[in-house]
């Protein structure tokens, strides 16, 4: 399957690594991405490594990706305007880098891991607002 991918995206190993990487260097320096990034990873390398295992496992079918993403995710100070730049980012990326029908592929991808993650955060959202006890009402005040 992933040999069949290959051959049909274009995409391999060093194209997703220069995908991850530059992704990532736009994100870092992004306004409104990069402070959320910023205040949780200060050794970008290992999780650099970790997103071209995920991109590998997402687009080639390599299975080199073991992990949860969502629960890094489901405290995130993240709204869907976040989701919105995330995925600019993503696509311009991934038309400077991948080849056409590879960027498409993994564009796809990223639509959907976006919507997914974003769906999820708000959901957990919901869960705990209704989890939580009402507030305390004040005390009447007789006249």
């Amino acid at each position: 399957m992933t040999a069949d991918l290959m051959a049909r995206t274009g995409l391999d190993d060093a194209v997703l690594e220069r995908l991850v990487h530059r992704f990532y260097d736009r994100v870092r320096g992004d306004a409104m991405l990069g402070p959320i990034f910023a205040e949780r990873i200060t050794d970008w390398a290992p999780h650099l490594e970790r997103m071209v295992e995920f991109w590998s496992s997402v687009a080639l079918m390599t299975g080199r990706y073991h992990g949860t993403p969502m629960p890094k995710h489901l405290p995130l100070p993240v709204e869907a305007d976040h989701f919105v730049r995330w995925l600019e980012l993503f696509r311009l990326t991934a038309r400077d880098v991948c080849p056409p029908a590879g960027a498409d592929w993994v564009i796809e991808r990223a639509e959907r891991i976006a919507t997914s993650i974003h769906t999820n955060i708000e959901a957990a959202r919901d869960r705990d607002n209704r989890a939580a006890p009402p507030p305390p009402s004040e005390p009447e005040r007789l006249p």
